[in-house]
């Protein structure tokens, strides 16, 4: 029978790429495999994955695409994402198990690749004797810090929002407890839990596949293959494949993403070499009107260049990260008269940008930064160096790695409430674009971007990693 690998990724559209780029790169190796990957559907916005879906599956053929039916959560008054997606993914376990039946009738299955909050999938794997997988698509020191969870969770009783201390995990900088994710920080959460449980399921993994390389995160990756971060436990092969990057996002709604892509390439390329200032955070982030006009400000007091990226406000304080709403009046959301003032040296655009383009052009100097992986990684292999603004998720954790670790940014520091004024976003331009710190932080983006594609190359960490991964799957 032919050979597959079936890929399990999270709702989320960032997740969904990653793991498409994940069957992208296996097919590299080794051509013959199919690739299947299971979509479940939840009940909150998690952004339009349907045409992403449709151009993947017409464009190749050895990727299949394979919904899920939805399922019918309990009442709940969670206001948590996180938690509704453990639960929809925990209930839709049967569904899983029919899939994984109904594809292991054509095919020889060598591994479910799951992402961390599809752990649960694990133990229908584990029934039906195919080996489960982890794909960490948020980097190795995140992954240190869930293998670390468990030791966390055992040798304190309190709540990590009420330690108020630093936490000294292997392999990484020291955490503010603060900083950890949202759902993490209440240890009577259910959403603790769910993270807790998952936690503890990468000693049981066939192996961890990470989307990073050697050496962007040295430290981390040498305690994780070391098991330094799970004492006394199992540590599973660690496979550091990446960078993984799309070169182009969802195309659900090609002829205003083309006007927009021709729009800002073309006024990209008037601008001087290095001069730009790129402001981008991700399909989910959004701002309030007053944090968009502290922005504009600041922007606006810098002097510098600039290309911006702005969303919609959120209509409601839960759904800062998660919706959004069309129809974008620049004019009401933005300071009167900023547009005017600033159109000789800044552009800005409606909701998206051609972000790993914009990225890659010669004009662009810095990238204000959600810190999400996927931009992260993409800001990397550019040569761009960052300023970190993490607004929810895991975000936070990797401004800490980016300023600490990697050295690859400066820090965008927020009031408690996560309000940044307009001169600290003024002051953190200038001194990406002007001061010695900002320099020594592009040189060293420089010199990441060469060995990320060094680790791509033939013989290169992760080109090796792929090959390893790849030739376990003949022992089966």
């Amino acid at each position: 029978m032919e050979e597959a690998i079936v890929l399990y990724p999270s709702p989320p559209i960032g997740h969904l790429i990653s793991m498409v780029e994940l069957g992208k790169l296996l097919l590299t190796q080794r051509p013959s495999l199919s690739i299947h990957i299971l979509i479940t559907s939840v009940p909150y916005d998690s952004g339009s994955t349907a045409p992403y879906i449709a151009n993947v599956a017409a464009t190749i053929p050895s990727i299949k695409f394979h919904h899920l039916p939805p399922v019918t959560l309990p009442s709940t008054k969670t206001t948590h994402y996180e938690e509704l997606t453990f639960e929809v993914l925990r209930l839709s376990n049967p569904h899983v198990r029919e899939q994984l039946l109904s594809i292991s009738k054509n095919y020889t299955i060598h591994g479910l690749v799951v992402d961390f909050f599809c752990c649960a999938a694990l133990n229908v794997a584990k029934e039906l004797n195919i080996p489960g997988y982890h794909f960490s698509s948020s980097g190795a020191g995140i992954l240190v810090v869930f293998h670390y969870f468990p030791t966390i969770h055992n040798t304190t009783t309190k709540s990590l929002k009420d330690l108020k201390s630093l936490l000294h995990i292997p392999g990484v900088p020291p955490i503010p407890s603060s900083d950890m994710p949202i759902p993490v920080l209440d240890r009577d959460d259910k959403s603790y839990e769910n993270f807790l449980d998952s936690s503890r399921t990468f000693p049981e993994s066939a192996g961890i596949v990470v989307n990073t390389f050697a050496s962007l995160e040295a430290r981390a990756v040498k305690t994780l293959s070391e098991g330094l971060c799970v004492p006394n436990n199992r540590t599973p092969p660690i496979y550091c494949i990446g960078p993984l990057i799309a070169t182009e996002g969802p195309k659900d709604d090609a002829g205003t993403r083309n006007g927009t892509t021709l729009e800002c390439l073309k006024w990209l390329d008037s601008q001087p070499v290095g001069s730009v200032v790129f402001l981008c955070f991700g399909s989910l982030g959004l701002f309030s009107k007053e944090q968009l006009r502290e922005i504009a400000f600041g922007l606006e007091r810098s002097g510098h260049r600039f290309l911006w990226v702005v969303r919609n406000p959120p209509s409601d304080k839960k759904s800062v990260a998660h919706s959004a709403r069309p129809n974008i009046d620049l004019d009401s959301l933005l300071p009167e008269g900023f547009l005017d003032r600033t159109k000789e040296r800044g552009l800005v655009l409606k909701s998206w940008a051609p972000q790993v383009a914009v990225l890659n052009h010669p004009s662009v100097g810095g990238f204000v930064s959600h810190c999400g992986w996927n931009s992260v990684l993409e800001a990397v292999c550019a040569g761009v160096p960052l300023v970190a603004w993490p607004l929810y998720a895991e975000q936070r954790l990797n401004r800490i790695f980016l300023v600490e670790e990697m050295k690859l940014a400066l820090p965008m520091n927020e009031s408690d409430n996560g309000f940044v004024s307009s001169a600290e976003v003024e002051e953190r331009v200038l001194g990406l674009m002007e001061s010695e710190e900002g320099k020594l932080i592009r040189e060293r983006a420089i010199a990441m971007k060469i060995a990320a594609q060094a680790a791509l190359n033939e013989g290169g960490s992760s080109r090796v990693a792929l090959s390893q991964l790849v030739e376990s799957w003949k022992d089966k």
